[in-house]
């Protein structure tokens, strides 16, 4: 990890470990298997940020577990975007393969900021017909809550700061990296 930290100068710190992510992933998937014990599970993540984080996040499960995809795009206001649309529009690009009426639901995201984006999912997801529906962010920065959203579970609270790694990108960079850490993107 060192290595690649020097290698990219852009990143600024590293706030959390790959094994600080890894331990934290598994604590939250053992609350979500307690909770959903004797019941099947869906997963549906929020591509592609979640691809990372969904994954470690189901193979920590003890339940049985379904999983899906979604894609989501935004437009509208960026200025300010930092992984959320702000109060952009959002639009489904990719949409679930099977309905999930009468399903447990979970909604994994990589992170949750400003909320619009979640509520929206959310909305949209309820209107299904879910048995239950709940959310899990890897990473919540809720300093720049504008929409509140029940967030059922999350492994970290960040500060509001532009992070890469599990899954979060810069330029489509970083997605890959087991740690996350503070970037500074003027820097590039």
């Amino acid at each position: 990890m060192e290595s690649f930290v020097n290698a990219a100068p852009n990143i600024e710190r590293v706030l959390f470990t790959e094994d600080q992510v890894n331990a934290r992933v598994v604590e939250v998937a053992g609350e979500i298997s307690r909770k959903y014990e004797g019941r099947d599970l869906k997963l549906i993540g929020v591509l592609k940020g979640s691809v990372f984080f969904l994954t470690a996040l189901a193979r920590a499960l003890t339940v049985p577990v379904k999983i899906d995809f979604l894609a989501i795009s935004s437009f509208g206001s960026s200025a300010t975007r930092a992984h959320s649309p702000g109060q952009g529009m959002v639009r489904i690009e990719k949409d679930l393969d099977e309905p999930i009426q009468d399903e447990d639901v979970l909604l994994v995201e990589d992170i949750v900021d400003t909320g619009f984006t979640a509520r929206y999912l959310l909305q949209t997801l309820a209107g299904r017909g879910p048995r239950s529906l709940g959310i899990c962010t890897l990473l919540d920065r809720s300093v720049r809550r504008m929409v509140q959203v029940p967030v059922d579970f999350r492994c970290f609270e960040i500060p509001d700061r532009f992070v890469v790694g599990g899954g979060l990108d810069y330029k489509q960079l970083y997605r890959n990296l087991g740690y996350i850490a503070v970037l500074n993107p003027e820097r590039q």
